[in-house]
């Protein structure tokens, strides 16, 4: 697996309980994977001798993020090295204008969008929405086409003046419109090398500054006709861009009942921890699976309700004592941290909460969650 980080962590786990004998590329020592990896090689990914190296002797090469260079991922494959997924479809994950322009070919649902070249195309974009008046068009949502995450390489801009900033990076950017929604989903699905594909329930996601907060599992109140079409229209994603391995579809649930398209990642998401312990098989048991070219595990959920809560870093209490609290309070709660030092903001790891009611749930995970980031000390 190349990366080193929480979610090459998890999926080495999954994979332990199968006798899979798991190799890791991570920047450093200190990564979250490669404190419990084994097998670490400490290189740069975007170096091509590396990659070639690392890859020597591997059945299979994954990821946990999408930046390794597309066409350092062909040059792998052509030493006869397989790549899951492979750079053809890795690239809708790696490049914002590659993936809105695939997904209009095949007839997806996305916000409306075109790539501009400065602040005043930006201006003439918002007067597209607007029917001739820009100020009618504004704001407008500009994205860098590579790198972002996690409300990184992300603006929301109110004119043209407020515009330049995302230019400044000189690679291009992404306008879209500033969709009306209700809320946020995400539609996970795990798709395997010959065809077989599974579908998770769709979720609700919750963002707080960008960062995904709270994920509730299933969506509550969602249309169960829609649930269906969200999950249809990720199985049709993965089958026409040939993903293999997990895919998750964020989504907008519009005010007017629809479901667009907001952004695809060909890894184990966020939006599907909550599978760790609420799902028959976790996404990262079925990415391990389906990258091996294994036959997928059910996806179908353990409890009526599951919910993740992300623990970001805060000031943190001494986490022994933090765990005496947070597990005696709660005797079924599923903590997983990632070994990270902590960051104000930065994902250290999650909480999963699980049971039939789901106000009850949901406060359980909010609670833990707060208590072990220390906003929360009783």
């Amino acid at each position: 697996m190349v990366g080193g980080g929480q979610l090459a962590r998890m999926t080495h786990e999954a994979g332990i309980p199968l006798g899979i004998r798991f190799k890791l590329l991570s920047d450093t020592p200190q990564d979250s994977a490669a404190q419990v990896v084994g097998d670490v090689v400490i290189g740069d990914y975007r170096d091509l001798d590396t990659l070639r190296a690392f890859a020597r002797g591997c059945d299979v090469i994954t990821f946990d993020h999408e930046h390794v260079p597309t066409e350092h991922l062909r040059a792998l494959e052509a030493d006869g090295i397989p790549v899951r997924p492979g750079p053809d479809a890795l690239v809708h994950a790696q490049d914002k204008g590659v993936m809105r322009a695939k997904l209009d070919a095949i007839g997806v649902p996305c916000p409306r969008h075109r790539i501009v070249s400065d602040p005043a195309d930006v201006e003439r974009f918002a007067a597209e929405l607007g029917g001739g008046k820009a100020p009618d068009g504004f704001p407008v949502i500009l994205k860098t086409v590579r790198g972002g995450y996690d409300g990184k390489g992300v603006w929301v801009v109110r004119s043209s003046k407020e515009a330049v900033e995302p230019f400044r990076a000189g690679v291009p950017v992404l306008a879209e419109e500033k969709v009306d929604f209700v809320r946020e989903l995400a539609a996970n699905i795990v798709r395997s090398p010959h065809g077989q594909a599974v579908a998770y329930p769709v979720v609700e996601s919750i963002q707080v500054d960008g960062v995904c907060d709270t994920v509730i599992a299933p969506a509550p109140g969602l249309d169960e006709e829609l649930a269906g079409q969200a999950q249809q229209l990720a199985l049709r994603i993965a089958q026409e861009l040939g993903v293999v391995g997990h895919l998750a579809v964020e989504l907008f649930e519009t005010t007017d009942g629809r479901i667009l398209v907001n952004e695809l990642a060909m890894r184990p998401h966020n939006s599907g921890h909550w599978t760790q312990d609420g799902a028959i098989t976790s996404q990262f048991a079925n990415h391990v699976r389906a990258v091996l070219d294994l036959p997928l595990g059910d996806p179908r959920p353990r409890a009526r309700w599951t919910v993740m809560a992300n623990v970001l870093g805060g000031d943190y209490p001494d986490m022994y004592y933090a765990y005496l609290h947070c597990m005696a309070r709660d005797p079924q709660l599923k903590i997983h941290m990632y070994g990270k030092d902590v960051k104000p903001g930065r994902k250290v790891g999650h909480v999963n909460t699980y049971g039939d009611d789901l106000a009850d749930v949901r406060e359980r995970a909010a609670h833990a969650a707060g208590y072990l980031r220390g906003t929360i000390t009783e």
